[in-house]
């Protein structure tokens, strides 16, 4: 026996149904955070130059952490050799 119950209500009403927090306020607060950064950061977008330039601004670190955590998954040394 198969049994089919079609509920249509709206997500919010879903998500206070079974008891879960209204997470619109944090939503918000993300959302206009990721605006302002995006806003102040918009001319290093336009501009390759500058957007390459604090893209390395840590220099070769990136690729070193990104290394150490390849070997750390193959199983190999965990920290990298420096010489």
């Amino acid at each position: 026996m198969k049994i089919t119950v079609n509920i249509e209500c709206s997500p919010i009403e879903a998500r206070q149904f079974f008891g879960l927090p209204d997470v619109t306020p944090v939503n918000e607060t993300i959302i206009n955070a990721m605006v302002e950064r995006s806003k102040e950061n918009l001319e290093t977008l336009s501009d390759p130059n500058l957007f390459w330039a604090k893209a390395m601004a840590a220099g070769g670190s990136n690729m070193e952490v990104m290394q150490a955590l390849f070997t750390k998954a193959m199983g190999g040394d965990t920290a990298p050799t420096k010489e």
